[in-house]
């Protein structure tokens, strides 16, 4: 039995955790989990698979949830509590599904108890990498990847030599607007971006899709998890996301992991490694009926904000931290119908051009920038 605590249980992510969990009722429990503002799902959660102590955002949200759930389960709030899901003691392995920067301290605080970490939160790797992935080679910690291109390459991998990669593909759906060129983009709407062709997400991470800032975190969080240099990273536009990623070699054998695109895939990997669990739910890849499949050179004229975050990613120390947070608060001001979709771009541009690089920063340093950054959008959108 493995006991899991799951950061963002209400989210997408954490919604298709707590079905592998129910799938395996005697393989994993959930011992504890985070979540966010939908309150009525928590309480169906928290009586379902009665966790012993849920963090919730803020004192609103605890006094809406206190009375509601079983007198044994404790509710805790704020960053605190997050790190308290985090580090309970009969935990084996935490899964970050959170989105945003936030889920960096409860990753770290997990960290330095020992735990494994399942992550699905870019954000993590993308702002702090360096002290994320040294805390975890201190600790002889498990950075498992549960993002669908970062889980294929960690399956392409198994039983091959580091000193062997010639290169990583990530491959990219291009997301809702992959068939429509910049000069389409002017007017598009919030409802006309969350439209994903592909896969079930949260609103966040689909406006990432189509902006591609998704594929642009991707790639700095594998250069992190895999250790592996920029140049070494390249990005492949497929359309069916069939083909999740791929592995090249010096050889020049591509070894690729292929499914539908399911996330309990990854996810259930994440949760059973090193082994397999038999799985009787997920839809089978059928490739006599898909017929064909499409592949496409990645435009980072198209698709500019790849090209922020290799040059986020060279650049390196806190110019990721900023790429991040103004990618965050843009995509937000968009939700809000307060920004334009091509106004994403050029807000981020705009601060990674007015910041200085702190190179090796501190994680007190980090927080700075993240704020200054966010700070510094609120003002340019107002």
């Amino acid at each position: 039995m493995k006991h899991i605590s799951l950061l963002g249980a209400t989210g997408s992510i954490g919604t298709q955790t707590l079905d592998v969990i129910r799938q395996f009722p005697k393989q994993f429990s959930l011992e504890a989990m985070s979540v966010g503002r939908n309150i009525d799902l928590a309480i169906e959660q928290i009586h379902e698979f009665k966790p012993s102590v849920v963090s919730v955002m803020s004192k609103t949200e605890y006094d809406k949830l206190v009375h509601q759930v079983p007198s044994d389960t404790k509710i805790v709030w704020g960053n605190e509590g997050l790190s308290e899901v985090a580090t309970i003691s009969k935990v084996s392995i935490v899964v970050n599904a959170v989105i945003g920067s936030v889920g960096l301290a409860p990753t770290l605080a997990a960290i330095r108890e020992g735990k494994t970490i399942a992550i699905a939160n870019k954000e993590t790797l993308v702002t702090a990498g360096h002290i994320v992935t040294n805390e975890a080679k201190r600790a002889n910690v498990p950075l498992l990847p549960v993002d669908s291109e970062h889980s294929a390459i960690f399956q392409a991998l198994q039983g091959e030599q580091k000193s062997e990669i010639d290169k990583l593909i990530l491959t990219a759906s291009g997301g809702s607007f992959r068939d429509r060129s910049r000069s389409d983009l002017k007017d598009v709407t919030v409802q006309e971006a969350l439209q994903h062709p592909n896969w079930s997400m949260g609103a966040k991470i689909t406006i990432d899709s189509a902006t591609m800032m998704n594929k642009g975190l991707e790639i700095i969080e594998a250069h992190w998890l895999f250790d592996i240099p920029y140049e070494k990273i390249d990005v492949l536009l497929h359309k069916e996301s069939i083909i999740h990623s791929m592995v090249e070699y010096i050889d020049g054998s591509v070894i690729a992991q292929l499914g539908t695109p399911d996330m309990k895939v990854p996810i259930q990997y994440a949760l059973t490694y090193p082994n397999r669990f038999q799985n009787f739910t997920n839809e089978r890849l059928r490739l006599s009926e898909i017929g064909q499949l499409h592949f496409q050179a990645m435009d980072v004229e198209r698709y500019r904000c790849v090209e922020f975050a290799y040059e986020a990613g060279r650049i390196g120390g806190t110019m990721p931290t900023v790429l991040n947070a103004a990618n965050e608060v843009a995509v937000s001001y968009f939700l809000q119908n307060r920004l334009s979709f091509l106004g994403i771009e050029s807000v981020i541009e705009q601060a990674m051009t007015e910041h200085e690089a702190i190179q090796q920063p501190s994680l007190e340093e980090i927080v700075a920038v993240d704020l200054e950054t966010r700070q510094f959008i609120d003002t340019l959108i107002k």
